[in-house]
């Protein structure tokens, strides 16, 4: 039987002794690696992985003056005069005079770029009032919720060729939103996307005499309270009928590239934009995150593609994601280059499409179907290239690598026979050591930073203390659980040794069977990628493109470098040209897009909680010990495999453990703290006016609530507002109706100024009658508050309606639940009405008061509807803690919070 080639297993003996090499040719190659050589291998990677970083995600283009970018062009300065007139107004939300200024403002350069238009072009701008209306999204953070709006104000700008009429029925619309939370001046989120946008339509109105298309840019308000201006304008505005596709301009950070997020089911547009993008940026593993609802946000695109079908792009920037939506979203951090790197991709994707004839049968095959095999894959390439192929092509090319690599590893099982079958097993086996022990050292490290530091997130501030923190020990455990399984494979090997090549000397068979065991090791990262490759094309994970150029790459240079057309051929020692032939393509692919993902899991960590208090403390650093752990154990699994037989191994263990023992040290003394000034902790301090157990002549309870959603305990914090009489834990839960704080902070002192009983809400049942169902009409007066949420209980309701002004908004029927409630989230304008009326259709199990007498007193605790009203004004007690937070500390503002002024009411169950 003939040896199959690259195995010393098969019992057969070689035909001569040229084939092999002879007993001093294996001792000559005795000699073990440097440790040099191999630490050099390591910085290599770290250093080739961080250049890949910087070229893929922070090299961003020089901004241009006006004067350079010429009529035609984009200017980021001309779009910076914008931004920074708009952070001038400070923070603008839904319903302030700031925000009436910044309308104003986009209002007035959108008739300028009108009044400069060529002459060819037309150009209208329309300051669009949107009536009172209601948006209930079915997926993603608005399941169990409706949206209810009111008196929000829009600008829309359309460009169209002037002597094309039908340019007016296939439109382009360009969106992205003016309002701010009520936390900070926005200039990333989103006034640097309205700034590109402004100095787009005016380049735009340069071009348009040529298009075939028209293009919309839709300024809109709403957007912060859950995506009410996008709703309004989609459903409202006569122009929004000719609309053929959508681009969502967004950012979850501030400045950097603005990268492609989402927009799978629009591959002719992800095309278009690789192919005439100048700085083209877009990962689908972004995507895949978004979708999979780990990265809890939503955007305009939602609302677009769910209410009117359409499909579209969606686009982010997302550098220093830990200052999304606090006092740190502001103008110094935006990094320059970054409108030039947005504004030139736009306007050169908006020009080639506009001008394009094919635009409309495209973008209508994209609306119709979109989904499945024709979902676009996407990914760039240092940020100068970006590859683009479909699901269809993705499958076919992954079944056909799983084929042949299983035809391969079972072929090649079977001519090694039993020896090899054990062989694979015990390779096997050290990747299952590999992760138990990487994973096992990583974990432990994350159960004890709360214990060790003041924060149980310590690397907000400084991303980079996770090398140390988790880096270090998802090695030193990679390391020993790998070695663990090299030493189980020589010990077989050995065995195996003995038995087949008896006359080999001793020192020729224990270099033998180092090599051997070498490769296994080697091609033991092929099967755990293999693994990744079958259930991402099973499930149809756009990210699966990782797994293939994972498992190709190596596996190439492996069978290129290292196996050999003989018939039979003792082992030999790894090449180095191997590794960094099989490595090369994936660094090149994946490294930045890694590093990049880490540190947006460490910049989400700084509103991680939802409802403060519902996590154990150390879940965040969990979570990014887990996935250390998973980039260790996948990515460095080759170059691990080449240090069992060099001098390095002592070395890397002393460094692994001294640099986790520093960055421990450097935690816990705070050498680098969690927060600084630009990277705030993201914290809400509200007045509460409780009125929840009105129902006799209880009097309000009122007193200020200081929480946060950054994981851990708010000591530090409250050391600086002794004087408050601040007294914190978790035996004061307080219900917000949206979430929860179960842990907090909370002071009485002082706390009855600068509210009044007059502004406490009302829940007022009109009337409670009884035919086949039991029907209940209920007031809600939300006195001077323009923003409020409404919590239902749906196992006592089983349907509602909602009117204001006896127009019925909200219909019967379709209406999610969350916990056992359904939300209804209000926001609007100042000329909001107060007054609502909400008719209650009970379950049919529901027995009327009048047929049976009340439940036991403990059941009368149970409420019917819970409503909170949010007041934008600042009491003196709550103007007294801000001033009094230390400066690391930052207001965070989200739909679901409240403002520093908040009233709760609610309507009991047996009212």
């Amino acid at each position: 039987m003939r040896r199959r080639p690259n195995t010393t297993l098969s019992t057969a003996k070689p035909s001569s002794d040229d084939e092999k090499p002879s007993s001093r040719e294996v001792e000559d190659q005795r000699p073990k690696r440097s440790a040099f050589l191999w630490l050099a291998l390591f910085v290599l990677l770290l250093n080739g992985s961080w250049a890949v970083y910087h070229f893929q995600f922070e090299k961003l283009p020089l901004p241009l003056s006006t004067e350079k970018a010429g009529k035609r062009g984009f200017s980021e300065a001309s779009a910076m005069e914008h931004v920074k007139y708009l952070t001038k107004f400070g923070p603008h939300p839904v319903g302030s005079d700031a925000l009436d200024l910044a309308l104003q403002y986009v209002f007035a350069a959108s008739e300028k770029i009108k009044e400069t238009a060529h002459w060819e072009v037309d150009v209208r701008v329309d300051f669009f009032h949107a009536k009172i209306g209601a948006s209930r999204l079915a997926s993603g953070l608005f399941k169990g919720k409706t949206h209810v709006y009111s008196d929000l104000k829009h600008v829309v700008l359309r460009i169209l060729p002037k002597y094309l009429p039908e340019a007016e029925e296939n439109v382009i619309l360009v969106s992205s939103h003016i309002d701010t939370v009520f936390a900070t001046e926005g200039a990333g989120d989103c006034s640097s996307c309205v700034g590109v946008m402004l100095e787009l339509a005016r380049g735009i109105s340069q071009w348009a005499h040529g298009f075939k298309n028209g293009v919309i840019f839709v300024f809109n308000t709403g957007e912060e309270e859950g995506l009410n201006g996008a709703h309004s304008f989609i459903t409202q505005h006569p122009w929004s009928r000719a609309i053929r596709f959508v681009i969502d301009l967004e950012a979850m950070g501030i400045g950097g590239k603005s990268s492609l997020f989402q927009g799978g089911s629009a591959p002719w547009a992800i095309e278009t934009f690789a192919k005439v993008a100048k700085y083209p940026s877009g990962q689908i593993i972004a995507q895949d995150l978004f979708l999979s609802g780990a990265v809890k946000s939503a955007t305009d695109l939602q609302v677009y593609q769910e209410v009117a079908g359409l499909s579209g792009l969606d686009f982010a920037y997302s550098d220093a994601t830990a200052v999304y939506h606090t006092k740190n979203d502001k103008l110094k951090l935006l990094k320059p280059g970054s409108l030039q790197h947005l504004g030139e991709n736009m306007l050169a994707f908006l020009l080639h499409t506009a001008r394009s004839s094919r635009f409309q049968k495209e973008a209508g095959v994209e609306r119709e179907g979109g989904t499945g095999q024709t979902q676009a894959i996407y990914f760039d390439v240092l940020g100068k290239y970006m590859v683009v192929y479909t699901q269809r092509f993705a499958s076919m090319l992954h079944n056909s690598v799983i084929l042949q690599s299983l035809l391969i590893w079972i072929t090649s099982l079977l001519m090694g026979g039993y020896p090899g079958a054990i062989s694979f097993g015990l390779s096997c086996l050290s990747i299952v050591l590999m992760w138990i022990f990487s994973l096992s050292l990583t974990i432990l490290v994350a159960f004890i930073i709360p214990l060790m530091s003041t924060s149980p997130v310590p690397y907000i501030a400084y991303p980079w203390l996770v090398i140390g923190l988790f880096g270090a020990p998802a090695i030193l455990g990679a390391l020993t659980g790998q070695h663990v399984g090299f030493f189980f494979l020589k010990k077989y090997l050995r065995h195996v040794y003995k038995k087949r090549v008896p006359r080999l000397s001793h020192n020729v068979q224990e270099n033998l069977i180092e090599w051997e065991a070498e490769r296994w090791l080697f091609k033991s990262g092929f099967i755990q990628w293999l693994i990744l490759l079958v259930v991402g094309n099973f499930f149809k994970v756009g990210s699966s493109f990782l797994a293939l150029i994972w498992l190709v790459s190596p596996a190439f240079s492996y069978g290129l470098m290292e196996a050999t057309l003989s018939p039979s051929r003792l082992p030999k020692q790894l090449k180095i040209i191997t590794l960094i032939l099989g490595l090369a393509m994936p660094v090149l692919v994946s490294a930045g897009m890694i590093i990049r993902l880490v540190g947006t899991i460490i910049g989400v960590f700084a509103r991680f909680e939802r409802s403060p208090g519902s996590a154990p403390d150390w879940l965040g650093s969990l979570i990014v010990a887990i996935f250390s752990a998973a980039v260790v154990c996948l990515m460095l699994v080759y170059l691990l495999s080449y240090i069992h037989l060099s001098g390095a191994k002592g070395l890397v263990i002393f460094a692994m453990c001294t640099l986790l023992a520093l960055t421990l040290t450097a935690v816990s003394t705070g050498i680098f703290p969690a927060f600084t000034e630009d990277i705030s902790r993201a914290v809400n301090v509200v007045h509460v006016v409780d009125a929840t157990g009105r129902y006799g002549n209880q009097d309000p309870a009122s007193f200020v609530s200081l929480f946060s959603a950054t994981p851990g305990k708010l000591t530090k914090e409250v050391e600086n507002l002794k004087d408050e009489e601040f007294a914190c834990g978790k035996n004061k839960t307080l219900d917000f109706v949206t979430f929860t704080v179960n842990y907090g902070c909370w002071s009485s002192k002082d706390s009855n100024n600068g509210w009044s009983k007059l502004d406490i809400p009302e829940l007022h049942v009109e009337s409670d009658s009884m035919s086949d169902i039991r029907k209940t009409r209920v007031l809600i007066d939300t006195k001077l508050a323009t923003r409020w949420s409404l919590a239902v209980n749906r196992e006592e309701i089983s349907d509602f309606t909602f009117e204001v002004d006896s127009e019925e908004l909200v219909p019967s029927g379709h209406k999610s639940m969350v916990d056992g409630w359904h939300i209804i989230q209000f926001s609007g304008g100042k000329n909001s009405p107060t007054k609502f009326h909400l008719n209650l259709f009970w379950s049919t199990n529901t027995i009327h008061p009048s047929q049976k007498a009340y439940k036991q007193a403990e059941d009368t605790a149970s409420l019917l509807l819970k409503l909170r009203t949010d007041v934008n004004m600042v009491t003196p007690k709550v103007e007294r803690v801000l001033q009094k937070l230390p400066h690391w500390c930052s207001l965070f503002g989200k739909s679901t919070s409240p403002y520093t002024l908040a009233f709760l009411t609610a309507l009991p169950v047996q009212f």
